[in-house]
């Protein structure tokens, strides 16, 4: 028997040395280039935070202690968006665990790469309804890609192995590990287990694209007079915004991005038209509705994007780059699928036309019609009269802050942000799938630690930012610099505009004025920074000074109450029916026709009259 090393970096790869379970999951980590871990400690994993401790002292591992488990989750979502990286972290058993669903989930609906370890009772004591005992396997089955509850400690290496594994490739996701108490604690023969050298049984990394089918995307591309690029988050997590650029770029093909493809695609580029969908911009979507080939990069037409399904893209072919084949004609059917990584996928369809001895774009009058949409519908800002409007803090902070990681909320203040804000790849962080509220602050904590000179702001809302406000303790007690912008109007705003629109301005349990604490010196009271802009003269100047505070800040900006988001397509309707445009007869009539049978305008891509059922 050998006594354990001092430290686990001294183990090579055939070394066998007596360790604990929690001891050897740390040594696993270290070796999958683990050097940042977000939780909280308790009973069950213990052992586990012990072995922390020791990581700690011999300096290759920090760990960030957060104030409540949902926040952990979300700052590592957060590092993982922000590097590419697989996020990890820490929480007990029972509520520690629960707490870390929120999160889990969030990363699961947004394909982000996450390792969550949660501690559990005694092997002895599963199913004996123990003190702070919750079945975490299999209340998060639904929400994971591949999931682990440990029994032997010897198994612990090749778990994590599989666990970055499955993590990692293919589709991002999270994964969980559940370790019970005395498994931590138990001594055995540990034998490493490097990256990449296991695989859970019948796993398969995604093959090759199918030249084939390449082929016939560029066929599709080639021929086509009103294309559109319609990218989504995949493109950012293949890391494909060049190989994106450079197709968009060779054909003249304009591109519209999800929220999760902010990025993906140099939104100050003329071919930029911005983000599609319920509050994108009005010219993406009208070219959404009148394109004739749709090319679908990494997206998976996403309800909030398509508006009334049957009436999205309703001209267009359409071609799917996408790495999941669940995704695949699951919403709108494929003309030509393109399976495998879109980074490989792009890459192969390039080289295809590079092949060829010229290429002749043919989309100069598409694009003279969407700068005509453009010019007539931007997204506008208010008269700079009176109160503040939401929109001019977006921007100005896209003015004063144009290179920040910027990590969102949810609500108004999100979809604004997404609106106005210019990001690169990887540089807009936000709930997406889920919608989270109080995603942006551990999320931004999690970026912020990941990258330490990096300029980190969030954009956050005053009903956002209460869901998980405890977290001002992580940001004080490490320093992160990170800026926290709330967007003040008083309201759970998206929900009070619903209201106002859609239940006869019923405003039920939307109003957050009553009990809305003085943000400033509630931050104050944490140790951070504050500062309260309510005058449109102050914004620019208190603001840059805020921004340029080399400590943590948070700006309460008080804006307009009842300003609404806008454009908006509403629920059930086409993306070419949006709220909140001025009228032009013009463009009226190119996206609507009349019945011929009882005279009724309708929208251009109905099939039938939907007064008189007429077929048009």
């Amino acid at each position: 028997m050998t006594s354990s090393p001092k430290s686990l970096g001294d183990l090579d790869n055939h070394e066998h040395r007596l360790l604990s379970g929690a001891d050897a999951l740390m040594d696993a980590l270290r070796r999958h280039g683990v050097d940042t871990i977000f939780g909280y400690p308790g009973g069950a994993i213990l052992p586990i935070y012990d072995a922390v401790h020791k990581a700690e002292q011999q300096g290759w591992l920090k760990h960030i202690l957060v104030r409540h488990e949902q926040g952990g989750s979300h700052a590592a979502d957060g590092y993982a968006r922000a590097t590419g990286k697989v996020g990890v972290c820490f929480g007990t058993s029972g509520p520690g665990a629960t707490n870390l669903v929120t999160g889990i989930a969030t990363a699961q609906m947004d394909s982000v790469p996450m390792v969550v370890v949660t501690g559990q009772v005694p092997r002895a004591a599963i199913g004996t309804d123990a003190f702070q005992e919750t079945d975490i396997f299999g209340i998060t089955m639904p929400i994971v890609k591949h999931s682990w509850v440990v029994r032997d400690p010897a198994d612990l290496a090749s778990v994590v192995a599989q666990a970055f594994l499955i993590a990692s490739t293919g589709r991002p996701g999270p994964v969980l590990i559940d370790i019970p108490k005395d498994v931590g604690q138990e001594e055995f023969n540990y034998v490493p287990v490097e990256p990449g050298t296991v695989s859970p049984p019948g796993f398969q990394l995604p093959e090759l694209p199918d030249s084939t089918s390449v082929a016939k995307a560029l066929e599709l591309i080639e021929n086509s007079q009103r294309p559109l690029i319609y990218a989504g988050g995949g493109v950012i997590s293949a890391g494909a915004h060049e190989s994106l650029s450079e197709l968009a770029e060779r054909y003249q093909l304009p591109v519209t991005s999800t929220l999760m493809g902010k990025g993906a695609f140099d939104e100050h580029h003329e071919l930029s038209v911005g983000m599609l969908g319920m509050h994108g911009t009005a010219y993406a979507n009208f070219a959404v509705t009148e394109c004739d080939l749709l090319i679908a990069v990494g997206a998976r037409f996403d309800d909030r994007v398509t508006g009334k399904l049957d009436t999205f893209a309703p001209r267009a072919k359409v071609i799917h780059f996408e790495i999941d084949p669940a995704e695949v004609s699951k919403n709108r059917i494929a003309d030509v699928a393109v399976l495998g990584d879109v980074g490989k996928s792009l890459s192969m369809l390039i080289e295809l036309s590079n092949q060829k001895k010229k290429v002749e774009p043919r989309t100069s009058s598409w694009l003279a019609r969407i700068s005509d949409w453009k010019k007539r519908y931007p997204l506008m800002v208010p008269s700079n009269e009176g109160e503040i409007f939401p929109q001019e803090v977006l921007l100005a902070i896209r003015d004063l802050a144009p290179d920040a990681y910027i990590t969102t909320d949810v609500g108004q203040h999100q979809m604004w942000a997404a609106q106005y804000l210019r990001n690169g790849p990887r540089k807009w962080i936000s709930s997406a799938g889920l919608g989270t509220m109080g995603y942006g602050m551990p999320a931004a904590l999690g970026v912020q630690a990941a990258l330490p000179q990096e300029e980190v702001v969030c954009i956050a809302g005053d009903a956002s930012i209460l869901m998980n406000i405890q977290e001002l303790g992580t940001i004080s007690q490490y320093k992160f610099p990170v800026k926290v912008v709330i967007v003040n109007n008083h309201w759970q705003g998206m929900v009070r505009q619903w209201q106002e629109s859609f239940y006869d301005q019923r405003y039920s349990a939307s109003d957050m004025l009553p009990g809305e604490p003085n943000f400033v010196e509630l931050a104050k009271a944490f140790g951070v920074g504050g500062i309260i802009i309510k005058d449109r003269k102050d914004l620019k100047n208190k603001l840059k000074k805020a921004l340029d505070d080399p400590g943590p800040m948070l700006i309460d900006i008080h804006v307009k109450r009842g300003e609404n988001c806008y454009p908006m397509v509403p629920p059930g309707k086409s993306n070419a029916q949006m709220v909140g445009l001025p009228s032009h007869p013009e463009l009226a009539m190119e996206l609507t026709r009349s019945c011929q049978s009882c005279g009724k305008t309708t929208p251009n891509e109905h099939k039938y009259c939907p007064e008189c059922g007429t077929s048009l």
